[in-house]
Order: structure tokens, then C-alpha cells, then sequence
């Protein structure tokens, strides 16, 4: 697998001196998590086919890792990303409503992925998805286990699955089997939200 060097388009880069919350938190959760498999920062970087300072940067928050990229990390954590970052159970884990600030954000820098209600042992995935103008999943498709399927709420959408292609907007949908590699670009100037559902889910 080819290395992953942090000024590659895996990575947004932060302006200087200037951490992203929202990236500072994953870094802190990764640094834990891989503290407490008891794997260094280079042994991570070789199972996950990176590099050590990938994962330094990652962890100082000084970079957004790419979806694919947390993917990688997490496959080499024996985790999915909803286990990686859905929040400890609270009293409230067996109400059936979720009010929006409760709701786990799994995306990275312009892509929001907010995971509704995931729970242990559950089949199903349900997110709420907003991709900033020009925002894109990453160069490397994404594939995995199951089924998944939204409809776009709000704005344009072009989405990528195998050799097919469509540009969907407000009330389009899409349906496909996640092993098939696929990709979602906003090249628009418009926010674009989605409503998804997925079956397995690897994230």
C-alpha cells in the first residue's frame, strides 16, 4: 500500500497557528484510542500504510484527515468509524428521539457526516450529510460492506458509483451496494444535505 504523506489531498491543511476544534477533538480521540491498543504512533502508520507524521499531525489536530483516510486508520484499529466515534452511552441512550446537538459528527473538515441514534449491535446507519461547496469524499473512492441509500434535501450532489454518474438535487435519490467504489463531490456554490441510510455499516 503507498505511503500517505500529510500534504497530500487526503489532508486539508489548517491555516498556521490556526487547530480547527473539530480536528483537535478526532486527534485526541485517535491518540487515546491507539493508546489504549498499546500501538505507537509508527506501528499505527504501518498498519494503516501512512506515515508517522501523518498520524502526528492528525493527532496535534493540525490537519483534516479525509474520510478514506480515517477509514484506513480505523480498519488498522480493528474498529469501524461510528465505533470510533460515537460518544460514551449516557441515561438518555434509550429514548428514541436525538435532539441535533446530540447527534455524533464522524465527517472531516468540509464534508459533515452526523450519525443519528447509533447503538450497539445495531444494523443499521442513519446520517445526516452536508458538504460544503467544492467539498468532495476524496480522490480515493470510498467501498465497503453493505447497502446505502439518501435523498438529497437540499442543494446539487454529484455522485460517483462505478462506472455511473449523475448529478442529483432536491428530491433525487440513489440506492447502490456500498462494495462498489463510489464518491460524492459538491461542485456547486451551494451547500448540499442528504439524508442516508446504510445497512453493515463499516464506517
Amino acid at each position: 500500500m503507498a505511503k500517505e504523506d500529510p500534504t497530500s489531498l487526503h489532508f486539508i491543511k489548517q491555516s498556521p497557528g490556526k487547530v480547527d476544534p473539530a480536528d483537535q477533538e478526532v486527534g485526541e480521540r485517535l491518540r487515546v484510542v491507539r493508546q489504549r491498543f498499546g500501538l505507537s504512533q509508527r506501528e499505527l502508520a504501518r498498519r494503516a500504510g501512512m506515515t508517522n507524521g501523518s498520524i502526528s499531525l492528525i493527532e496535534q489536530g493540525r490537519v483534516s484527515p479525509s474520510v478514506g483516510s480515517l477509514r484506513r486508520l480505523t480498519g488498522a484499529l480493528s474498529m469501524t468509524l461510528a465505533e470510533f466515534f460515537v460518544f460514551e452511552v449516557d441515561t438518555a441512550a434509550h429514548s428514541p428521539f436525538f435532539k441535533a446537538d446530540t447527534l455524533a459528527e464522524i465527517g472531516s473538515g468540509r464534508v459533515s457526516l452526523r450519525l443519528v441514534g447509533k447503538r450497539a449491535g445495531s444494523t443499521l446507519q442513519v446520517l445526516h450529510e452536508r458538504y460544503a461547496p467544492g467539498a468532495d469524499t476524496g480522490e480515493d473512492f470510498l467501498s465497503h460492506a453493505g447497502e446505502e441509500a439518501g435523498v438529497v434535501t437540499r442543494g446539487q450532489i454529484l455522485v460517483t458509483v462505478g462506472g455511473d454518474e449523475q448529478l442529483l438535487g432536491p428530491g433525487d435519490a440513489y440506492a447502490f451496494e456500498s462494495r462498489i467504489p463510489h464518491r460524492f463531490r459538491n461542485l456547486s456554490d451551494e451547500e448540499c444535505e442528504i439524508v442516508s441510510a446504510a445497512t453493515e455499516p463499516s464506517l
